[in-house]
């Protein structure tokens, strides 16, 4: 087996990380400070470093992540590049060579205290060298996005406390294309590092990347107490904040197995451990109501790891995949040595955190049946628009002839021990008239479905409101499209 190695800022150092270390951890001692650590489970950005990632057979793509989540051993074999690896040729160490974010970042006081300051950096770097980023068509402004093309949602993960977004805004918006010969926008031209199959042994706990998914059912079926990691956006915070350290890492990120995306005729598939940023591109705006889905979960920083597989078999109440997939009738495609099976996603979940998921089984793939409904939506209710756990979350996917619902289906997030479907609703609306007077009969039904509780994102009534709000919501949001019919 090679040695454990990861290129970072074009240098290659030994890994000699134990299985419970993030990539921020290991960093920071090799002397790389510029990373820092600020909430620790993926919120703030102030860790956040580039990888190189594939980007098609041949070429590479430099992808933002938050370097506190994933183990140190994820990277083996990879290339990161950290803040003070911008701007310099490999192994130079010359302050004087700025990047051109860290040039615009200076020009323009995007920092202050500069606690966070390399951390947009990366971030903005990872955009500022996204392949399809263009200037904007002359009088065809897009919302959020600067005149150079600029997404500024590439730094929705990242918090500043001191200095404000405006100066940032300005040095993102002031960025050209990268110059003829620029390092980083070479690599993009070759191919991805190749992933390497990793064991590391430490101190009684294992890190395991498996080769196959037989392989890895091999080894969940001896150890079924393991913790399955993708992009460990779930475990890096149990890890950080409540110091679980499982003996056993199996690490799917990788597995080809579970990363298809494949239209058919009847469906769409959906690979358990595509990260959401690798399905947003993928699906390039085909299921409309996951298309309403991505920019709210989470961040652009947390997307490039994310997964669905991770979301829904954490089982968690609040996973804001879950309402959007229920309202789309998902089923699940759950696998073991024994083969595959599938199980509607209304039918998967149990309990609190709890599923019919048996302990060797693992999720590969999410199956969306076709044709979609036309009619969608997606209301997230949180303390912050971007960047933030649901208080409450409803998906709507309808059908409508003329003015009456022939078929509606209606996702709940927040507002019970699992995500459910609002069945009672569901059943009041189809086949009636949508009017303001079914709408509101609806809206009543609606605020009674789940077990709302009071917590401290938000109060049981609160949430009961909330429902009913969403009800009325979908009803305004078609009602002038019902309007024109009529």
């Amino acid at each position: 087996m090679e040695p454990h190695e990861v290129k970072v800022n074009g240098v290659p150092r030994v890994l000699a990380a134990g299985p419970q270390v993030s990539l921020l951890d290991w960093l920071r001692g090799q002397g790389l400070t510029g990373a820092k650590e600020g909430c620790a489970e993926g919120e703030c950005g102030a860790c956040a470093v580039l990888l190189a990632r594939e980007d098609g057979p041949d070429r590479t793509r430099w992808t933002a992540v938050n370097s506190c989540l994933p183990a140190a051993l994820a990277f083996d074999g990879g290339e990161v590049v950290t803040s003070e690896g911008l701007g310099r040729a490999p192994g130079a160490c010359s302050a004087e060579e700025l990047h051109p974010v860290q040039r615009e970042m200076a020009d323009r006081g995007g920092s202050q205290c500069g606690y966070c300051t390399p951390g947009f950096v990366c971030a903005m770097a990872a955009e500022y060298y996204r392949p399809e980023r263009q200037p904007a068509a002359a009088g065809e402004p897009v919302p959020d996005h600067g005149p150079n093309g600029f997404d500024l949602h590439a730094l929705s993960g990242n918090l500043c406390r001191c200095t404000g977004y405006r100066p940032i805004r300005d040095a993102s918006y002031a960025l050209d294309a990268p110059a003829d010969g620029d390092p980083l926008a070479v690599r993009r031209e070759a191919p991805a590092p190749t992933v390497r199959l990793t064991r590391f042994v430490s101190e009684g706990a294992e890190f395991l990347r498996p080769g196959t998914l037989q392989e890895l059912l091999d080894r969940w079926e001896q150890d079924p107490d393991a913790v399955l990691v993708a992009g460990a956006t779930d475990v890096g915070v149990e890890r950080n904040l409540r110091h679980s350290r499982p003996l056993l890492v199996l690490a799917i990120d990788r597995l080809q197995e579970l990363r298809g995306l494949n239209m058919g005729a009847d469906y769409v598939d959906i690979g358990a451990a595509l990260t959401l940023t690798e399905v947003e591109q993928g699906l390039a705006g085909r299921v409309p109501l996951l298309s309403k889905l991505f920019p709210q979960f989470a961040s652009r920083l947390i997307r490039n790891s994310a997964t669905l597989g991770g979301n829904l078999g954490t089982g968690s109440p609040i996973g804001d995949a879950a309402p959007v997939l229920l309202a789309l009738d998902a089923t699940l495609l759950l696998t073991s040595k024994r083969g595959d099976r599938s199980v509607a996603l209304a039918d998967y979940f149990t309990g609190y955190r709890q599923s019919v998921r048996e302990p060797d089984e693992i999720i590969r793939a999410v199956r969306v049946p076709l044709p979609l409904a036309p009619s969608t939506a997606f209301h997230k209710v949180a303390k912050r628009r971007y960047d933030d756990i649901s208080s409450v979350a409803v998906a709507f996917a309808a059908r409508f002839d003329g003015a009456v619902l022939t078929a509606v289906k209606i996702g709940l997030g927040g507002v019970a021990a699992t995500p459910l479907r609002a069945r009672a609703t569901e059943d009041a609306l189809t086949g009636t008239e949508l009017t303001a007077e079914s709408a509101a009969e609806a809206a009543g039904i609606m605020a009674g479905e789940g077990t709302p509780m009071d917590d401290h994102r938000a109060s049981a009534r609160y949430r009961t409101a909330m429902l009913e709000q969403a009800m009325l919501r979908f009803y305004a949001e078609n009602a002038p499209e019902l309007e024109v019919i009529r």
